[in-house]
């Protein structure tokens, strides 16, 4: 600068929104990637299971941490690689919502109740552990307590997630490029690429009520289905929104559903 004259003034400062963060966003990662950017200290899942009365509310900073470890795990213990496919033998849950990010994150296909015998990795809830024998590869359990509590015992050929993932490293990097049209995602009999998800995703955001950032979905739909994927975590997820997760909804009486949807400022219900 030329002395005695003064610097052009800078431009104003543009906030990091979800919206310019995301605009380029072509898989599942992707999308958690810039959730994490814009504003990692906002809630993402919160997790009701309505016959134990658990309660599990994850920032995206949280969650994030979740799926890095568990896609750490899957990379670098069990040796899954891109097109690799992992059936899912678990319920809408909060920790089911972290596999089937870290399977995106890895580049495997999440299988979502899938044929144990296809997969190269079975994921199983302590329900399906013995149709989960049928896979020939790495099987891994899941106890779904509370906190993400352990088995009191192991189940025989599995190991415990909940062992297994606490000493994974907080930062995840594929060992290839995650393809955005490679397949990403198989739920009832219907195959996804990464892209397509998201870009479902974003096109169905509006009928299910997430609006833009700070709507908050109530889903109490299984994960047995597009339908429950997508109102239960991509949804929110492609959107800025967040998830109030509830499993065995069926249980709770209709004025104890009303106090929820008031106490965790529910926007929308998918049920």
């Amino acid at each position: 600068m030329v002395p005695g004259t003064r610097a052009p003034p800078r431009p104003p400062r543009v906030p990091r929104t979800l919206a310019r963060v995301n605009a380029t966003d072509r898989t599942p990662a992707d999308l958690l990637s810039s959730a994490l950017a814009a504003d990692p200290g906002r809630p993402l899942v919160t997790f009701y299971d309505d016959a134990t009365g658990e309660r599990v509310e994850l920032s995206v900073a949280t969650f994030a941490n979740w799926v890095a470890k568990t896609a750490n795990l899957l990379q670098d213990e069990l040796s899954a690689e891109p097109g690799d496919r992992v059936a899912l033998l678990l319920p809408a849950h909060w920790q089911t919502a972290v596999w089937l990010l870290a399977c995106a994150s890895v580049g495997a296909v999440a299988d979502v109740a899938g044929d144990p015998a296809a997969a190269d990795v079975v994921v199983s809830g302590p329900d399906s552990l013995e149709a989960a024998r049928a896979c020939s590869g790495a099987r891994i359990a899941l106890a779904l307590r509370p906190l993400g509590g352990r088995f009191p015992r192991p189940p025989e050929g599995f190991a415990d997630y909940a062992v297994e993932v606490p000493g994974q490293g907080d930062r995840f990097v594929p060992y290839a490029p995650v393809d955005p049209e490679e397949p990403a995602l198989i739920v009832a009999g219907r195959e996804f690429s990464g892209a397509e998800v998201v870009e479902r995703a974003r096109a169905e955001a509006a009928a299910l009520g997430l609006t833009g950032p700070g709507a908050r979905l109530l889903s109490g739909l299984p994960y047995d289905t597009w339908e429950g994927l997508n109102a239960g975590l991509y949804g929110p997820l492609a959107t800025g929104g967040s998830v109030v997760l509830c499993r065995n909804l069926d249980r709770l009486a209709a004025d104890a559903l009303d106090r929820r949807i008031e106490s965790e400022r529910v926007t929308a219900t998918a049920r």
